[in-house]
């Protein structure tokens, strides 16, 4: 029998207040498109409290894949000032607290009783990040879980496990944070082909879940250095392109510790997915959209030269006409040279011809993981 909506509210006022984890991440394949709810259906929520961003989805399971029902997100500056203090102002926990009570507003709203609700890297560092997950527990009744930077780094390659193309035998996932940056350099030549997206999906058992014939976790390290706190470093320097060839060259030098840094690029077989919103904001740029459009933009391929292209454009446009592109957009115009010199630094160092954008990332992979582990999901190519 359906329960009525009144007790599915009761029901996800409960589980707000529980949130049990309900297993490890893993990928989703779905398209993020918003759908009607199906009446009856059971419906799920990940939420993603980053550095600079909150951001939800609640979806329901179809087949082998999820519909998006609902979302949210908003640029709350989570991190402003972290870096300068080693704490969370008290404006930046007001500014995200109020963002938290509208996500639990909308889990209410859908009657959503299965819900995994993370928070990255500022609460991670903050001295008074454990005093924060407290204080949205007491004032949203959110539980906050505060996840590993291993944790952040396998979801970050799982959920991209469907763009992975058969051909690549070394493959590089680089997640651009607002507070860290997240590689991870994979061997894939022990692997058939046909079976190499199946094998990054398997990673979310642990990196060093390895055996013969799966794919090999050469090296991953988190960089504690994104969009939001590589900017903070540099804040003090007034001239433009000064200020980012800065932030591109210190972005390099805290790579000297990630193996592959050392190593040539290959130049047969090598992949590099790019997840993130300066990833995304850079291929949107290329493609000339002044509205933005999923479709469009997950699963591009783009070379060294077309994204060192668009960079130059940013620069040349300078602060001001950088705030008006309608390319870039209003959130994202403070942050995207921060960003850019992270992924020039990557791409000086590895050059390739096929960066797959991917607008994906860790509230599917926390979607899937809750759906998998509940057996809701059909038989699909990534089950």
């Amino acid at each position: 029998m359906t329960p009525e909506r009144p007790q599915r509210a009761d029901a996800t006022a409960a589980a707000v207040e529980r949130n049990v984890p309900l297993g490890a991440p893993a990928v989703s394949p779905e398209v993020e498109t918003s759908a009607p709810e199906a009446e009856g259906a059971a419906l799920y929520a990940a939420l993603d409290l980053g550095t600079n961003s909150c951001r939800m989805l609640i979806a329901q399971p179809k087949g082998s894949q999820f519909v998006v029902v609902d979302s949210f997100s908003k640029t709350v500056q989570l991190g402003a000032g972290l870096e300068a203090t080693g704490r969370l102002s008290r404006s930046s926990m007001e500014r995200t607290v109020q963002a938290l009570r509208i996500c639990q507003k909308k889990l209410v709203k859908h009657g959503v009783s299965r819900m995994r609700l993370v928070a990255t890297e500022a609460s991670r560092r903050a001295r008074n990040g454990r005093d924060f997950i407290r204080q949205v527990k007491r004032e949203t009744g959110l539980a906050l879980e505060v996840i590993s930077a291993e944790e952040e780094a396998r979801l970050a390659v799982i959920s991209c496990a469907p763009l992975v193309s058969p051909r690549t035998e070394q493959l590089l996932v680089v997640d651009i944070g607002g507070g860290s940056t997240e590689l991870v350099w994979i061997d894939l030549t022990a692997v058939a082909p046909e079976d190499r997206p199946r094998a990054i999906m398997r990673l979310h058992m642990g990196f060093d879940k390895q055996g013969m014939g799966q794919a090999r976790v050469v090296d991953w390290i988190s960089v504690k250095l994104g969009v939001a706190t590589l900017k903070d470093q540099f804040a003090d320097v007034e001239d433009d392109g000064a200020r980012f060839a800065l932030m591109s060259w210190y972005f390099e030098e805290n790579l000297s510790s990630f193996s592959p840094y050392h190593a040539q690029a290959p130049r047969e077989g090598f992949q590099i997915i790019g997840t993130s919103g300066t990833v995304t904001t850079v291929a949107a740029s290329y493609l000339g959209l002044r509205r933005y459009d999923r479709t469009k933009v997950d699963g591009l391929q783009m070379s060294s030269a077309q994204i060192d292209h668009v960079i130059r454009d940013y620069l040349a446009l300078g602060p001001e006409g950088r705030r008006s592109d309608p390319r870039i957009g209003r959130d994202r115009h403070t942050l995207i040279m921060s960003g850019a010199a992270i992924l020039q630094a990557l791409m000086r160092i590895w050059p390739t011809d096929r960066l797959s954008v991917a607008d994906r990332g860790l509230r599917e992979g926390l979607l899937y993981a809750q759906m998998s582990a509940d057996g809701v999901l059909g038989d699909g190519p990534y089950r």
